[in-house]
């Protein structure tokens, strides 16, 4: 499939404007749900710079971050690794060094580019990672919302106390620096943003004032019972009322898309300063999410969970060499976070890396209608035990084993029709009119399972979840392994 889509992207190759190395920005927002754009269908919500992206570029309607949480996901992003190779997560790992040198940004910069990061870099294990970019805005841990206390940042904070529109104002100076340079660049910016504590700009208190937004249709839905019992044993279900989804919905919705509008400014600000520059005809734009947010849907708050308010995430790339008929086209084929650095990669005209489970996306942005992946797998072993999984997720169904039976609980087979219940209501693992598809479904699942067996690291507590998803070993022979 690789060397399929590789040679696709060849052969379309000559539809490209131009030769010369292309500048490469990728814009990341936290904890941003993929129906939170106009351009993905949310009537209540002013993204005007989101949904002009979208309409110059291309949108992507399924994809997915195989892996719900930002450190995780994260690194999948930098490496184009699942999870379970990467073998970084919160209380996993850190990324090993190895794993690090093989990230887009350091091929990147080893080729020639030059290279800028600034935001939450929210991925344990590199020491001193300032030192692998030319230009740094970096920080630890979940950064601030506070520019001041934001270290790589602090010549900022007077004119942009708020750290959203700072990471702007580094954007504008690191632009400007590399055209001086006469030097392709690849840019990354981490926003904190949407991300908990709920902390918007006050600069923009007026925009979501008096705005109503409209609950989805499985906000809330029997608070969870129409789904697996073990889905139930974590945070995020009873955050739906401790975080306020349950009582004050409306107020909590205007500070959650008020922080998206502020990331909204800030792309605006960087389009305006690649077309004053003369830079904006060879400059890529990349805007996606590390992971979604369960906004109160099936009574639940916060993310982790393979459903897809929370592992669905919105992806825009606009590539300005295309030809026009491409704007504003959709790719309905699977997509996921494990794709963003070979793509990035195959941008810049390098190689792409064996260790890489990813895909460059780019021939989708030349056929609209290409296959990129037949199955994803979808991947939690963080919090409690019984909220692990693995699944996998197909263009038409959602299949999740959750393999825990501990505390009473019975092992539950999850599976959704994506293409006539997007919402995710009624599991149909047990309907006999869709045998085949369970029996499709568990085959790609096992196919994924194989792959962790075979490739996973070989440290961090990622070895035994071979065996803790093995739908053929009976809870009697791995129920010590839940508890290890």
């Amino acid at each position: 499939m690789k060397k399929l889509l590789a040679s696709l992207f060849l052969l379309f190759s000559t539809q490209l404007i131009s030769s010369e190395k292309v500048n490469i920005i990728f814009l990341l927002s936290d904890d941003q749900s993929f129906d939170s754009m106009g351009i993905y269908g949310n009537k209540d919500v002013r993204t005007p710079e989101m949904d002009k992206l979208g309409r110059d570029g291309i949108i992507f309607d399924r994809h997915y971050a195989t892996t719900a949480i930002c450190m995780a996901s994260r690194a999948t992003i930098m490496t184009g690794m699942f999870e379970y190779k990467t073998g970084c997560n919160f209380t996993h790992g850190e990324l090993s060094s190895s794993a690090f040198s093989l990230s887009y940004p350091l091929l990147l910069q080893k080729s020639g580019y030059f290279t800028g990061f600034a935001g939450k870099f929210g991925i344990d294990g590199i020491e001193h990672p300032e030192t692998h970019f030319d230009r740094w805005g970096g920080g630890p841990g979940q950064t601030s919302y506070i520019t001041e206390r934001n270290k790589s940042m602090k010549k900022y904070a007077a004119k942009y106390p708020h750290s959203t529109l700072s990471y702007g104002a580094f954007a504008i100076d690191f632009i400007k620096e590399a055209q001086k340079l006469n030097k392709p660049f690849c840019l990354s910016i981490s926003f904190k943003a949407p991300h908990k504590p709920a902390t918007p700009d006050p600069n923009f208190d007026s925009i979501y004032k008096d705005t109503h937004f409209e609950k989805p249709a499985n906000y809330g839905y029997e608070h969870g019972q129409h789904l697996s019992e073990q889905s139930r044993q974590g945070r995020q279900y009873e955050r739906f009322e401790t975080w306020n989804y349950s009582d004050k919905y409306q107020e909590v919705m205007r500070i959650y898309h008020q922080q998206i509008y502020a990331i909204d400014i800030v792309l605006g600000q960087i389009r305006s300063q690649l077309k004053e520059l003369k830079l904006d005809k060879n400059t890529v734009i990349i805007y996606s999410s590390d992971n979604g947010f369960l906004c109160g849907s099936h009574g639940y708050g916060s993310k982790v969970l393979p459903y897809e308010e929370s592992m669905r995430v919105p992806l825009m790339i606009y590539d300005p060499r295309l030809d026009p008929s491409s704007q504003g086209k959709r790719i309905s084929s699977l997509s996921g976070n494990c794709d963003i650095a070979p793509t990035i990669l195959e941008l810049a005209g390098l190689s792409i890396p064996n260790n890489i489970d990813g895909i460059s996306l780019l021939p989708a942005l030349i056929d609209h209608k290409i296959t990129l992946h037949k199955s994803l797998p979808l991947i939690n072993v963080w919090g409690p035990p019984a909220t692990h999984f693995l699944g996998a997720v197909s263009k038409d169904w959602k299949y999740i084993n959750w393999a825990y039976e501990g505390k009473g609980m019975k092992k539950t087979e999850s599976l959704f029709n994506m293409q006539k219940d997007s919402l995710e209501l009624k599991n149909e693992a047990l309907n006999p009119e869709y045998a085949k598809q369970v029996k499709q479904m568990r085959k790609n699942y096992d196919q994924h399972l194989k792959a962790w067996k075979n490739e996973a690291h070989p440290e961090n507590d990622y070895q035994r979840f071979g065996k803790l998803f093995d739908r053929n070993i009976p809870w009697s022979e791995k129920s010590a392994l839940w508890t290890k």
